[in-house]
């Protein structure tokens, strides 16, 4: 006839209750968020920039046409117009 013996470190109340303490702070830890920000991300966050000339562009303009200085060249509006049609 075979008896296993438990052992005393199987018996002991005390590491059973140690081991539980440390499983559960292992499994509070918190966790950490992280972030990174693509290289196109960055690329279209510089593009509101953009916008933001192109808003100054546009209220330059306004006031040209309420104050009556605005010009128009034909021949620069011609050529654009053909530029893009070209591509």
């Amino acid at each position: 006839m075979k008896i296993h013996s438990f052992g005393v470190s199987r018996v002991n109340p005390y590491n059973l209750q140690a081991n539980k303490m440390n499983n559960q702070k292992l499994s509070h830890k918190k966790a950490v968020d992280k972030l990174e920000i693509s290289s196109e991300a960055k690329v279209m966050q510089e593009g509101s920039s953009i916008q933001a000339e192109r808003q100054a562009k546009i209220e330059q303009l306004k006031r040209q046409v309420e104050n009556g200085t605005y010009t128009l060249d034909s021949k620069a509006t011609a050529k654009g117009i053909i530029d893009h049609f070209k591509r």
